[in-house]
C-alpha cells in the first residue's frame, strides 16, 4: 500500500486553509512571474529566430509556438478544473471550488486562442478559415463547455451551490477531452496527427521542439499566475466577513 509522506499531507492540509493559501500565493507570485518571463523570452527567441524555416510551410509554421501550447493548455486546464471541482464536490473544500471556477476564464481564453490561431494557420494550409473537422469541432465544444461553466456560476447567487453545479457540469464535460486528443487518430481529419507525443519519437526537429516545449512550460506558469490572482480575489470575496481578512485590512492601513 502506497503511503503519502506526512510532510506532503501537512503541506496540502495547510494549503486548504484560506489565510495560509493567500499568504503563500503572495510570496510565490514574484518567483512565478520571473520564471514565466524567462521561459517566454527563451521560447520566443528560439522559435522565432533560432529555429529554421519549415521545408514545406516556410515561416508560417511558427504560429505553432502559440497555437500548440494554447491547445495543450485548453485540455490541461479543463482537467484541472474538473479534478478541483470533484474534490470540492466530495470533500467540500472551499479552495478547491475556488481553483475550479478561477481556472474557467483562463481555460476559455486559451481555447479561443487555439481556435483563432488554428484558423490563421488553416487558411494558407487548407485554403479555408474553418472546416467542421473532428479536432476543430470538439475544440469548439470545449470552448462552449468553459463558457457554460462561467455562465452557470454567475447565474447562481449562492456560490457554494454554484460551485457544486459547476463541478457536475465540468465532470460531465470531461468526456470531450479524450475525444479532442484522439480525434485525429479515430477519424479521417484534415488536422495533422501528433508530432510531439508520438510513442517512438517526435517527428519534429529538436531545434523546433525545444522552443515549443519552452513555450508550453511558459504557458503553464502563466496559468498559475493568472489562476492564483483570480483565486485570491475570489477568496477575498467569499471570506470578506472572516476575521483574518479584517485583520489583514486593518494591518494594511
Amino acid at each position: 500500500m502506497f503511503l503519502i509522506p506526512d510532510p506532503v499531507v501537512r503541506f496540502f492540509h495547510r494549503m486548504a486553509s484560506p489565510p495560509h493559501f493567500y499568504a503563500f500565493s503572495q510570496r510565490l507570485m514574484p518567483w512565478l512571474v520571473v520564471i514565466f518571463l524567462l521561459l517566454t523570452a527563451a521560447g520566443l527567441y528560439g522559435g522565432l529566430y533560432l529555429a529554421p524555416a519549415d521545408y514545406q510551410q516556410g515561416d508560417s509554421y511558427r504560429i505553432i509556438y502559440i497555437h500548440v501550447p494554447s491547445a495543450w493548455m485548453s485540455l490541461f486546464i479543463y482537467v484541472v478544473m474538473a479534478v478541483a471541482g470533484a474534490i470540492g464536490l466530495v470533500w467540500r473544500i472551499k479552495l478547491a471550488e475556488i481553483v475550479a471556477i478561477s481556472s474557467a476564464p483562463i481555460g476559455a481564453s486559451f481555447t479561443f486562442i487555439a481556435l483563432v490561431t488554428g484558423s490563421l494557420w488553416g487558411k494558407p494550409m487548407w485554403g479555408t478559415w474553418w472546416v467542421w473537422d473532428a479536432r476543430l469541432t470538439s475544440e469548439l465544444i470545449l470552448l462552449f463547455l468553459y463558457l457554460g461553466v462561467i455562465g452557470l456560476y454567475g447565474a447562481i447567487d449562492d456560490k457554494r451551490t454554484a460551485s457544486r453545479a459547476v463541478a457536475i457540469l465540468a465532470l460531465v464535460g470531461v468526456v470531450n477531452i479524450p475525444i479532442i486528443h484522439y480525434s485525429v487518430e479515430w477519424w479521417n481529419t484534415l488536422h495533422q496527427g501528433p508530432t510531439v507525443t508520438k510513442m517512438d519519437k517526435p517527428s519534429i526537429h529538436v531545434s523546433m521542439l525545444v522552443p515549443l516545449l519552452l513555450m508550453a512550460a511558459s504557458f503553464k506558469f502563466y496559468y498559475l499566475i493568472a489562476m492564483l490572482q483570480q483565486a485570491r480575489i475570489e477568496l477575498l470575496l467569499r471570506e470578506r466577513n472572516a476575521q483574518w481578512v479584517k485583520n489583514m485590512i486593518s494591518e494594511s492601513k
